[in-house]
This record gives structure tokens, C-alpha cells and sequence, in this order.
């Protein structure tokens, strides 16, 4: 299934995503929900982040071909920052490049929602606590991430943390596809089962570090590739089986 959030003249309400049409679903998808008969055309609403993470946790090198690209070493256990909820951004949204910064990057990603409360877990345990994956761009302010020298500031910016347009479920997260096109050429591409750790080990890593509420994401890392976007680019992730999540620059 396809799952996303979406406004209707003011009418705020999950939804099931078939093909051009959107399926009313009354109540939350992360309690007790039902599929309505109502829906819309796609082009009738507005996409709203498909969720409302309390955090948005993300992996900091997670690709073999990433860290072959930066000359790295690969890492014994998951690199791990925040991203604050303020910097969530829809589909269609527009990423704003901040005036401090002359350098704001792309980094496609997989990211993970929660389905439900999670501390402590397993990594054998961790499939169960995922709802599904969605598309994940983890917009980058380059130049300020190089002279911080950490990463708080260039990764929080409000709209640097676009993701959608839909959760899709039962999908093998761990073989996925995955495509970044800047403008419509294509800048990033790779497969999930390139990733240094799994979907299985991350979920239970940052588990026995915090716990996961349900609606909170995880982005999974990017793969080689990531580059500067500029004012008027179109920025799109295409993700196997989930979609596109698509932006604009100003």
C-alpha cells in the first residue's frame, strides 16, 4: 500500500494512494484506520509530508560506494545525526537556500517510518517495527558543514529535510533502487543493497540509543554522486516501488 497525508480546501486527512486517485481513509494509519469509499484525483489535493515525525534521525555514511567516493574508511557502527522536525518539507515544496550558505547540496535517500514504539529492539525484531519507506532528500548546506566542522547547522534549515510523496508498505527495503535527477538529469544512482548497514541493523542501533516513536523517520544515507543544486532547479528522488519526491530550489 500507498499511504500519504494530503489537504483538500482545509480538509486534512491520510490517504491510500491507487495510481491518479487518492482514497479517503478515516483515522491514523499508526492506530486504528479505515479505507473509505471517498476520494479524489491527485490533482485535486495537496501533498503534505505523509507523516509528522517527532524526529527525523539520519545516517551519516551508509554506502560502500559513498565512502570509496569521499576516500573513507568504512565505519564499525552507524554515524548518527538529527534533523529537527521544523526542516520537514513536502512533495512539490520549495527547498530555500539560506543566505549564509553558498553551497546547498542533494543527497538522495531511503528513509524509514516507524509503525510503532520501539526501544531496545533486535535487529531480527526490527521489520516489525517499520511501517514503510518513503523517498528522502537530505538537503546539505556544504560549505557551512565544512567549516562547523559538525553538522547541526547545515543539515537543520527549515526545507532541508523534503520526504514523500507516500509510505509504501512491504516492499524488501534492503533492494531498492534508487535515482536523484537535478533538472532531469540523472545525478545519483544505486541500489539499497549497497548500503554498509542494513535496514535490520540501523532500526535497532538507533533503538538502543533513543526511542523510536511511531511517525518518526530514518534516512538511511546517500550513495556517491551528491552535488550543489542552484536557484530555479527542479530536484526529484525516484525510489523502486515508492515514487518520486519532487522539489523546486528558490
Amino acid at each position: 500500500m500507498k499511504f500519504i497525508r494530503f489537504n483538500k480546501d482545509g480538509f486534512i486527512s491520510y490517504g491510500l494512494l491507487e495510481g491518479e486517485k487518492v482514497k479517503v481513509i478515516k483515522g491514523d494509519i499508526f492506530e486504528y484506520y479505515e479505507i473509505t469509499n471517498a476520494f479524489y484525483d491527485i490533482t485535486e489535493i495537496d501533498f503534505l509530508t505523509p507523516c509528522t515525525p517527532s524526529k527525523i534521525i539520519c545516517v551519516g555514511l551508509n554506502y560502500k560506494s559513498h565512502a570509496l567516493e569521499l576516500n573513507m574508511s568504512l565505519p564499525q557502527e552507524p554515524v548518527i545525526f538529527l534533523k529537527p522536525p521544523t526542516a520537514a518539507l513536502a512533495h512539490r515544496g520549495e527547498i530555500i537556500k539560506p543566505e549564509m550558505s553558498q553551497r546547498v547540496d542533494y543527497e538522495a535517500e531511503l528513509a524509514l517510518v516507524i509503525g510503532r514504539p520501539a526501544k531496545n529492539i533486535k535487529p531480527e525484531e526490527a521489520y516489525d517495527y517499520i511501517l514503510g519507506v518513503t523517498c528522502f532528500n537530505d538537503v546539505t548546506a556544504r560549505d557551512l558543514q565544512n567549516k562547523d566542522g559538525q553538522w547541526t547547522r547545515a543539515k537543520s534549515f527549515d526545507t532541508f529535510a523534503p520526504f514523500g510523496p507516500c509510505i509504501a508498505t512491504d516492499l524488501d527495503y534492503d533492494n531498492l533502487t534508487l535515482e536523484l535527477l537535478l533538472n532531469g538529469e540523472t545525478k545519483q544512482k544505486s541500489n539499497t543493497s549497497d548500503f554498509i548497514f542494513n535496514v535490520s541493523e540501523i532500526v535497532s542501533f538507533i533503538s538502543n540509543v533513543m526511542l523510536l516513536n511511531p511517525g518518526d523517520v530514518i534516512a538511511t544515507g546517500t550513495p556517491s554522486g551528491i552535488g550543489p543544486m542552484n536557484a530555479g532547479d527542479i530536484v526529484q528522488v525516484k525510489i523502486q516501488d515508492i515514487g518520486v519526491l519532487k522539489n523546486y530550489v528558490l
